[in-house]
């Protein structure tokens, strides 16, 4: 299941390609399985219709937790590391986490909760988010993770698509210097929602809170003389593992489904491999599990290996801004794997912060959730890895499941801002905007990959044609990542940008349609066109045009109203940086917004335009660029 050399890398490629049922076929061999699979992979990309190891019976946890227990019981599992310097981080043996995730999971059954159920949960980063994501698993409930962030409006969107009747919550949380009190925001998540069961709430600060007779349950109050023995519920290689909702280029948000089967193959193997995984070290992903980079690079990935991964409940800069350097030495984390957002603000406090610790621990470190730029590459590579550690930009998404194109750590090289390689079982390929095929290297062109992988989406929840449309038609037999992409002389791959409707917020995404939809609740608003644009800090910017109703005044104080509506309607994650009131839209004749002017005005690009004789009103655009900000 390793690869070591580059040798090896280019003959396990070219096997996964040639013969790639045989290569996921052993892969998956590694691992523990109730019934072995009948037939490997059944698949079309038409309708579409994917299956991995068909009929092949097994638990996620199992893998997870019960097979360390015979080799490395008291090995830890996971190490918490709290928001507050003051409060002490505990750990958890496997044997601990496999004790932890039964007595859950026998809650989550006295509670009501069976196989198939879905369960949404909305919990800061405790060790209890991970026990609620593995109890589920444990007893086939299906996990919706929301980010502890999102608003009332945003969880009840989530909860309605869902069909969620069950939900795991706090009773409140901190990060950083804010604290917040979640169980409320749940509680007005609700007041759209009239289908909730049962809400298990963790304490975690003491906080006085609502709680509901009959529905609203305390965790410690409910686990009082539960067993922590849970035998595994057999689980189809296809049945759903867990629904993420990510933002699109239309309004509501879609929930990528993902299988129990191939997910759990091929994050395990993308996490062995991509961070060349060793026994005994520690390895500290820094994203939230309500992101898909804490599903399987966190959970799932790590925990399938054996690993000690790391969760930590704060943010970089608190209480000052080595937070992040102080974690790593306190812990001897050896593999650290986080975001060029996250980079590119802790640049901003100069080199001091970092260099004035050991970071000796270190070996390998790693980046996700957008391109990273030179500029915070070498950075990073310079002041965190000390010049001896490999660096891995990973590209991959929700839909993916886990790493697509990345360096492997130590294996295969990349220059700064390259993605590098395809992974094994990943066949990419670049087409033009039409669909054309271009062959070759030193190309640019939409990122395609042509065959299936393990972790592949399925579907998106109750709306499989809106997978088949977003991700299967544009191009036929062909995925569409919605990525451009240029492929250098050598084969390696460089991740361009967005070709559609789609902004990278510090590696969230978010539909602009989402965000108009959201900002044009206001009463003093009439019409609203979002693009994104470069941003030092967060790869990109929110820049947001607003046409005000004729009685709305266009003052901070109506900007501060809009960006309250757009807080309540989707969380604070999605303010935009910028606000523009303008008179008009660039529009076609056929109503469609011109973006792309939008685009070069919020890049400060207004020299060049373009053609904008296809506009309704060409003079639209003068009256917004001399308006600019």
């Amino acid at each position: 299941m390793r690869i070591r050399t580059l040798s090896e890398y280019q003959v396990a490629y070219k096997k996964s390609v040639e013969t790639p049922e045989l290569f996921w076929d052993e892969i998956a061999s590694n691992f523990q399985w109730k019934k072995k699979w009948d037939k490997t992979l059944d698949w079309n990309f038409t309708e579409p219709n994917v299956k991995w190891f068909v009929n092949g019976k097994l638990n996620i946890t199992e893998n997870c937790i019960d097979t360390h227990l015979e080799t490395q019981p008291d090995k830890i599992a996971i190490i918490w590391e709290p928001n507050e310097i003051g409060e002490e981080f505990k750990t958890f043996t496997y044997r601990q986490l496999y004790h932890e995730v039964c007595t859950m999971a026998n809650v989550l059954k006295n509670l009501g909760v069976k196989k198939g159920d879905r369960v949404c949960i909305y919990l800061p980063m405790i060790p209890e988010l991970a026990f609620a994501v593995l109890a589920c698993a444990r007893i086939g409930a299906v996990h919706s993770v929301v980010f502890a962030g999102f608003s009332s409006s945003a969880i009840a969107d989530r909860l309605i698509d869902a069909k969620a009747e069950f939900i795991i919550t706090s009773d409140g949380m901190s990060r950083g210097p804010k604290a917040m009190n979640i169980k409320e925001i749940v509680d007005g998540a609700l007041d759209k929602v009239d289908f909730i069961k049962k809400i298990l709430v963790i304490n975690r600060m003491n906080s006085i809170v609502n709680m509901v007779a009959e529905r609203d349950v305390w965790y410690h109050d409910a686990n009082q003389g539960v067993s922590d023995e849970c035998p595994a519920e057999e689980m189809d290689s296809e049945d759903m593992l867990f629904i993420l909702y990510t933002s699109g280029s239309t309004g509501k948000p879609k929930g990528v489904v993902h299988t129990c089967g191939g997910y759990m193959v091929y994050s395990a193997y993308t996490f062995a491999n991509v961070f060349q995984y060793e026994p005994d070290e520690i390895h500290w992903c820094t994203a939230d599990i309500g992101w898909v980079t804490g599903h399987s690079y966190i959970i799932y990935g790590p925990l399938a290996n054996g690993a000690t991964t790391l969760m930590f409940e704060g943010i970089p800069t608190y209480p000052e801004v080595d937070r992040f350097w102080s974690v790593c030495d306190k812990h001897q984390v050896n593999i650290f794997y986080t975001a060029p957002t996250a980079i590119r603000s802790l640049m901003a406090y100069g080199a001091e912060p970092v260099d004035k610790h050991n970071l000796s621990s270190l070996k390998k470190l790693g980046s996700v959730g957008e391109p990273i730029n030179e500029e915070a590459y070498h950075w990073f590579e310079r002041h965190v890895g000390k010049g001896r550690c490999p660096v891995v930009d990973t590209w991959w998404q929700t839909e993916t499941g886990g790493i697509m194109i990345t360096t492997m750590a130590g294996v295969t090289e990349s220059p700064a801002s390259f993605a590098g390689y395809p992974m094994p079982g990943i066949q990419p390929s670049l087409v033009t905007p039409e669909g054309k095929p271009i062959e070759g290297n030193d190309v640019e062109g939409y990122l395609c990959i042509d065959y299936p992988w393990p972790s592949v989406l399925r579907t998106t929840y109750g709306d499989h044609e809106r997978c088949r449309i977003n991700y299967f038609a544009t191009y036929q037999n062909k995925y569409f990542t919605g990525d451009g992409v240029y492929r250098d002389k050598d084969g390696r791959y460089r991740i361009i940008g967005r070709v559609d409707d789609v902004i990278n917020v510090s590696g969230h995404r978010f539909g602009t349609a989402e965000i108009e939809n959201a900002i044009d609740e206001n009463p003093a608003v009439i019409e609203t066109a979002v693009v994104g644009y470069p941003h030092d800090i967060k790869g990109q910017g929110i820049y947001a045009f607003v046409i005000l109703e004729s009685h709305a005044e266009a003052s901070d104080d109506t900007k501060k109203s809009i960006i309250d509506t757009l807080v309540k309607e989707i969380g604070p994650i999605a303010k935009p940086d910028k606000i523009q009131f303008v008179p008009g839209l660039p529009k076609t004749r056929s109503g469609k917004i011109m973006r792309r002017i939008l685009r070069k005005i919020a890049e400060g690009d207004t020299a060049n335009l373009g053609d904008i004789t296809t506009l309704i009103d060409p003079s639209i655009v003068d009256l917004i660029r001399i308006a600019a900000i």
